[in-house]
């Protein structure tokens, strides 16, 4: 592996990763994927979405580890020198079994930096967090906020809506308006449980595709109040770009799928944005 780095020498501090593999349960990861592609340009750049096997959110822990070890078995052969977990659920429940397994190889999921970010943009120590129903469920980003900041007022939202809302396209559409609104609402309020959020954290890889729809609720609904978004995307090639360095020209982009790959190219372009690669269909 004769690209400036190799797993024998990461714990010496050694930087420029070539090469990046970035997982996810299916598509929303691709807001990930475009991120460091526009930020980090020289990487090389391999995706795979586990679209077989979606949605992991309605999936026990147990069941979501095993899929990920086997996704990133996948991603290890491919020679990937760091690993993104661009999916909320894994980053969750499978981060720790993925990192024992794969102890030189750098693992990166979307919940810590997001907590970190939350944490860093809070100026009331008030939280909100919207996400699938299994990352509302795993406390994930709860915990890792008060982690950082035990006094924080952590308020969570699940979401389940957005995604289809997402994947169909309806970007700017008046359902997706009244929807947004709908699950926003109750985060804006004054309750016995929570102030008013001062920041939101876009908890799930599929909703930065619908942040200028959720930015434009937000100001609507608060329009004196300046409310801070938290995009897992931007926060976790936040840190990607520390752990790599800069390298120049441009990588190679690479996406695979575990089921029907004509489907997953159709609706990517909501969340790619671009020309998308070939995409390819592989049997785990």
């Amino acid at each position: 592996m004769a690209r400036g780095f190799t797993r024998r020498t990461f714990n010496a501090r050694v930087r420029f990763v070539n090469v990046v593999g970035i997982f996810d349960s299916g598509i929303g990861g691709l807001t990930v994927a475009r991120e460091v592609c526009q930020q980090l340009p020289g990487l090389d750049l391999v995706y795979l979405g586990d679209t077989a096997r979606l949605p992991y959110g309605a999936k026990s822990p147990d069941t979501v580890t095993r899929y990920a070890l086997q996704c990133v078995r996948f991603l290890e052969e491919v020679k990937i020198e760091v690993l993104v977990i661009a999916c909320n659920t894994a980053s969750a429940c499978a981060i720790p079994a993925l990192r024992e397994a794969y102890p030189t190889t750098p693992v990166l999921g979307v919940v810590e930096p997001g907590a970190k970010a939350a944490v860093a943009a809070t100026k009331t120590g008030s939280i909100g967090v919207i996400g699938t129903q299994g990352t509302v469920n795993s406390n994930s980003y709860r915990e890792a906020i008060l982690a950082l900041a035990p006094a924080a007022r952590v308020t969570q939202k699940a979401c389940p809506l957005l995604v289809p809302l997402a994947e169909v396209g309806w970007l700017d559409h008046e359902v997706t308006e009244l929807t947004i609104r709908t699950y926003l609402t109750p985060l804006l309020e004054h309750t016995a449980e929570h102030d008013p959020i001062d920041t939101l954290v876009l908890g799930c890889t599929h909703y930065p595709a619908l942040k200028p729809a959720i930015r434009s609720a937000l100001e609507k609904m608060a329009p004196t109040r300046t409310i801070a978004l938290v995009d897992s995307a931007e926060a976790v090639t936040a840190e990607l770009a520390v752990l790599t360095g800069a390298k120049p020209g441009q990588g190679s982009r690479h996406i695979y799928v575990t089921d029907l790959p004509k489907r997953f190219a159709g609706v990517a372009q909501t969340f790619w944005r671009a020309a998308l690669p070939e995409v390819t269909h592989i049997d785990l």
